[in-house]
């Protein structure tokens, strides 16, 4: 099936459903991208055992299209230009909208099936979506991008970074969430609030460190 071997497919069907496939990308360690920038496919986080989030929403995707619980969806969360952007997979469960996502921090996580639209699945990210002055930064997303059309192109197991799907995420339509007096207007986080985002669920080995 989508040219995975056996292997490879015995993992994917024992995700047969969301909390399933959040737990497995949960136990991915991070991509740190020590090497330079990747966007590894599904099959390659498999073989190399890690992922950032590009690379999770994909493999979550892809979990959920090979045991029917939906089209292989992703949507694209745009920040301002002092924070990172992030992507999440999404899925309908009774007519409601979860998400799927990988990220090293506290926040950005799991979303339960309980919302009515991508919109307001999108905004129960925003007050948490801050840098590291507690600035929040959070500004637009897309629609739910079908991975599908990237089938001709071997997605799931390409060996070479499949850096066409990013590209195709910049190029959609993104929705605005603030206006100019919106962003002026917003509080910064909280000093334990800035503290509680901090917090990481993988330590960098390649950071550098203070002697």
């Amino acid at each position: 099936m989508f040219g995975l071997n056996d292997e490879e497919l015995a993992i994917f069907k024992k995700l047969n459903n969301p909390v399933k496939i959040q737990n497995f990308l949960n136990k991915i360690p991070v991509n740190f991208e020590e090497n330079g920038d990747t966007c590894l496919s599904p099959r390659m986080v498999l073989r190399q055992n890690k992922c950032h989030c590009m690379e999770g929403a994909m493999f979550g995707a892809l979990a959920l299209r090979i045991n029917n619980i939906g089209h292989p969806l992703i949507v694209d969360l745009t920040a301002s230009r002092n924070d990172f952007d992030h992507v999440i997979a999404v899925f309908k469960t009774n007519g409601k909208w979860g998400a799927l996502s990988k990220t090293n921090h506290a926040i950005l996580r799991y979303r339960e099936p309980v919302y009515d639209s991508i919109r307001e699945l999108v905004m129960s990210f925003f007050h948490e979506y801050m840098n590291d002055d507690g600035r929040k930064t959070l500004r637009s997303f897309s629609m739910p991008v079908d991975l599908t059309r990237f089938d001709d192109k071997n997605w799931v197991i390409d060996e070479e970074d499949i850096w066409y799907i990013p590209q195709h995420l910049a190029d959609v339509e993104h929705f605005q969430i603030l206006d100019r007096k919106q962003i002026a207007g917003l509080k910064k986080a909280d000093e334990i609030e800035i503290k509680a985002g901090s917090l990481v669920e993988w330590e960098n080995p390649f950071a550098k460190k203070n002697l």
